[in-house]
């Protein structure tokens, strides 16, 4: 197979991959999809068909598969976690900017997330880029940061008594009893590019190693803020057979809630990382 034709989605994150086929892809093609998440931070590709099974091993392809503790699994397949949103319901899941896993000790190197039914309109996915995020920031902001530390945890959002367990998706997760916490660098190094990333997020980041929460919030809104400016963003739109691999060491990401009524299933496996630095 030919390396494939990739088209920026922005200026700062995102591409799309076209004359793809991900079930035979060879290793060339396959590496220069690998190059393209990690430069890119997210990669698109439109009109894929692939089984449980096809899906599953694609996904094998980029590393050891991390189970998800929260969403429910795809029938027999705990490989494959649901992340859905029923015509009746209002909640959808991961509606506002987030970093998948930055509360495991080692946060997942990214997701490959399968579009199985969608809406006829709206449920976009919204990616940011926290390298040109970083980028953008004073170089005396750039070295305060350097030295710090955040803590991450998820018990405020899936635990009996968080935030999803006032909504209607509490019948679908799980997982209430875990519980987490990890401290990582507020600025990571990418582990393929060297690129010095922002690494904090408004779902999971509690406040700073050392500092309490009430100190941390001023500083983490505005570094938020920074990162929400749609300069920093891309758009993607699905439809049946859409998938999105995206590196969640270097970008954001936030599921428009803008289809009440509808329908909307989506199969996510999540891919395992390395300690960040």
């Amino acid at each position: 197979m030919a390396i494939p034709e990739m088209h920026p989605l922005a200026e700062h994150v995102g591409v799309e991959a076209h004359g793809v086929d991900l079930n035979t892809i060879d290793d060339a093609g396959f590496d220069a999809l690998r190059r393209a998440v990690a430069d890119h931070g997210v990669l698109f590709v439109r009109d894929q068909t692939l089984t449980p099974e096809q899906h599953i091993a694609f996904a094998r392809r980029w590393g050891p598969i991390d189970v998800n503790k929260y969403f429910p699994a795809n029938g027999g397949y705990p490989e494959i976690a649901e992340v859905r949103k029923a015509e009746n319901q209002q909640t959808n899941i991961g509606g506002g900017w987030h970093t998948d896993h930055s509360y495991d000790q080692v946060p997942a190197m990214g997701s490959i997330l399968l579009a199985r039914e969608t809406p006829p309109t709206g449920g976009d996915t919204l990616f940011a880029s926290l390298g040109a995020a970083f980028d953008s920031l004073s170089d005396g902001l750039k070295t305060t940061l350097r030295g710090l530390r955040a803590v991450h945890s998820a018990d405020h959002i899936y635990s009996a008594d968080g935030i999803y367990a006032k909504t209607d998706q509490a019948a679908d997760l799980k997982g209430h009893d875990e519980r987490t916490r990890a401290v990582h660098p507020v600025i990571i190094r990418h582990p393929q590019t060297g690129r010095e990333i922002l690494y904090v997020n408004p779902a999971f980041t509690l406040h700073f190693e050392g500092w309490t929460r009430e100190e941390s919030m001023p500083l983490l809104t505005y570094l938020y803020q920074v990162a929400m400016q749609d300069r920093f963003h891309c758009r993607v739109s699905w439809a049946p057979g859409s998938l999105a691999i995206w590196d969640n060491r270097s970008t954001w990401h936030l599921a428009m809630n803008d289809y009440h009524g509808h329908r909307r299933l989506m199969h996510r496996i999540t891919i395992s990382g390395e300690p960040l630095h």
